[in-house]
């Protein structure tokens, strides 16, 4: 325990057994006043000695002070122990001390408060990694484009450069400040929606057309790594919001593009029920290990510890709260043959 937790305790304790001991004190006047009744009625007339009144209160008030104040002091610390430890814990996690822990033994209430505070202590910690990860990750991600732009910028305002090195920088300036534009795009939308509580603006559209739409949209992308593109649904319509939805296939069929080995496949997939209806994108090659299926939804997160690849950990974390506003759910599943991503919406 830190020395700047005990003033604390000691001031709860005292507090404690301040009340505790007017509590006693009056109970044990109560106890004086009907034993000076019953001495007034002769209750121990045929006792040899008769003390007087006078003592027998004294008496009594001195025990009941002595008695009061030792047991209240010692048995306000009992109470009042995992208390102060709560206390002192959660103005250590205030302070930025997410290694902070707790433990009140085998009572089952205490216990459960033990568990549910280290939990939150846990996920804190957690979340504050990820945060500094996320910071020095996207300082890098937003540093590398300005970069660029600056010295490109430089070799144009110096002059004497063909015109296809200018139309070659200009390419370059553009392209960089497009990715600015997109990270800060995305920043923006998780704040948006991570305060959003309550789905608004559902329309019924069909479903089948925009993953189309989103699947062209991403062309350039596919084409590139001459990604081979299958698409297996019939037409669909679901009511729900159409732009969010858009963001989620345009995330999902992204990473599925960019995860996929030159020559690959991404497989897009549509099953309706009355129900529910459950769209699965599929690409080849890559893997996802079973304890970080659940994490790649996190802020933050990126599977590519070495961040070879282009990401900034926002994406898969907006998906996740859109199909949650949905009240819907997605998950990864992984195996040798590639990564299958599951999103089951409500009709």
């Amino acid at each position: 325990m830190k020395k700047q937790d005990k003033p604390s305790r000691f001031a709860l304790t005292l507090l404690f057994s301040i009340v505790v001991f007017i509590i006693l004190l009056i109970t044990m006047s109560i106890v004086a006043v009907v034993f000076l009744l019953l001495v007034k009625l002769g209750l121990f007339a045929d006792l040899a000695y008769q003390p007087s009144t006078d003592i027998v209160i004294i008496l009594i008030a001195i025990a009941s002070t002595v008695i009061g104040t030792g047991l209240t002091f010692f048995a306000g610390k009992i109470p009042l122990k995992p208390a102060n430890k709560l206390i002192n814990a959660m103005n250590r996690l205030s302070r930025g001390d997410f290694s902070t822990r707790i433990s009140f033994g085998k009572i089952a209430l205490g216990k459960e408060v033990a568990d549910s505070f280290n939990t939150m202590a846990s996920e804190l910690q957690k979340t504050e990694q990820l945060r500094s990860e996320f910071i020095n990750n996207f300082s890098h991600e937003f540093k590398t484009p300005i970069v660029s732009i600056a010295g490109f910028a430089k070799l144009l305002k110096k002059g004497n450069i063909s015109e296809e090195q200018k139309q070659e920088y200009l390419n370059v300036i553009e392209e960089e400040s497009l990715r600015l534009a997109q990270m800060a795009t995305a920043l923006l939308n998780l704040t948006k929606i991570e305060n959003q509580e309550i789905l608004t603006e559902k329309t019924e559209f069909n479903l089948s057309e925009q993953i189309r739409t989103c699947i062209l949209m991403l062309e350039e992308k596919w084409t590139a790594k001459n990604v081979n593109i299958v698409v297996n649904f019939d037409e669909h319509n679901i009511t729900a919001n159409e732009d969010m939805l858009k963001q989620v296939w345009l995330n999902l069929i992204d990473n599925a593009v960019k995860f996929t080995q030159k020559n690959g496949t991404v497989e897009v997939s549509v099953q309706a029920t009355d129900e529910n209806i459950e769209v699965c994108i599929f690409n080849s090659g890559s893997f996802i290990p079973e304890e970080s299926r659940e994490k790649i939804f996190d802020k933050f997160y990126q599977l590519d510890e070495s961040h070879s690849s282009v990401g900034n950990g926002i994406g898969l974390a907006i998906v996740k709260k859109i199909v949650t506003l949905h009240k819907g759910s997605i998950g990864a599943v992984s195996n040798d043959k590639g990564t299958y991503m599951v999103t089951t919406l409500p009709m």
